[in-house]
């Protein structure tokens, strides 16, 4: 049986309304860009709260609308592949019968991971599922809102809007490697194989090359970061 600790569930969704709101802004993004290729009000709202992944659902959208569908889905398929290095990782922490354990991982999403994790190198699922849930909501809200009043490109463009996500986790990522050494040298790891693969193949492969550095994680922790475990305690 899942067990939920109150105090880190809301935590978790108080940690999760940064993220959420940049969620939100690409939410936008995306509600437009599907309206604009004839997809409707339903189907993408649908799709944002069955998927909630904005980098598997931006491929989808354009690669499917160039009739591209089994390139298009491998592409989505690899995109989310970090997914598997993130729930090995969470795994051992995730507690209950299958279908709870399967029912806790279905908040696995990037900003989360990052807020979940302790210094004893394990993850509090509670704050984890509790930094999920204002994102997922956001994240559905901003398609429906998107779709509605189809915001041009270009207005989110001079508004500055299409940078808020990506700016929101390169800060999350700084954070990261300033507390934990793993994370550095993650890090390091993943830019050196993305320079690499740049050279003789694609950006979007190379990326996802990198993320193989993230197997670093799987490595015991030498011993808890007093620095990190201050922080942990006043977030919770």
């Amino acid at each position: 049986m899942m067990v939920i600790d109150r105090t880190a569930f809301a935590a978790g969704i108080r940690l999760g309304l940064g993220p959420a709101g940049a969620a939100f802004v690409l939410a936008l993004s995306f509600g437009a860009e599907a309206e604009a290729r004839g997809w409707g009000f339903g189907l993408p709202v649908l799709f944002s709260a069955l998927a909630f992944s904005g980098s598997a659902q931006f491929t989808l959208l354009t690669g499917l609308s160039g009739g591209a569908v089994v390139a298009t889905v491998a592409s989505a398929a690899l995109i989310n592949a970090r997914y598997l290095v993130m729930s090995v990782a969470l795994n051992d922490s995730l507690n209950g019968s299958r279908l709870s354990r399967a029912l806790q991982a279905q908040a696995l999403v990037d900003a989360s991971f990052v807020f979940a994790h302790r210094n004893d190198g394990r993850y509090d699922v509670s704050r984890l599922i509790g930094a999920s849930v204002p994102q997922w909501v956001l994240w559905v809200f901003g398609t429906a809102v998107g779709v509605l009043i189809a915001p041009s490109a270009d207005l989110m463009h001079r508004l500055g809007l299409d940078v808020v996500f990506p700016a929101f986790f390169l800060a999350l990522a700084i954070d990261e490697v300033r507390r934990s050494r793993r994370a550095l040298a993650a890090s390091l790891l993943g830019a050196g194989v993305a320079a690499v693969l740049l050279l003789v193949t694609d950006p979007g492969y190379a990326l996802l090359g990198a993320t193989a550095a993230a197997l670093i994680g799987l490595l015991p922790e030498r011993g808890p970061d007093p620095e990190r475990a201050e922080t942990t305690e006043e977030t919770s």
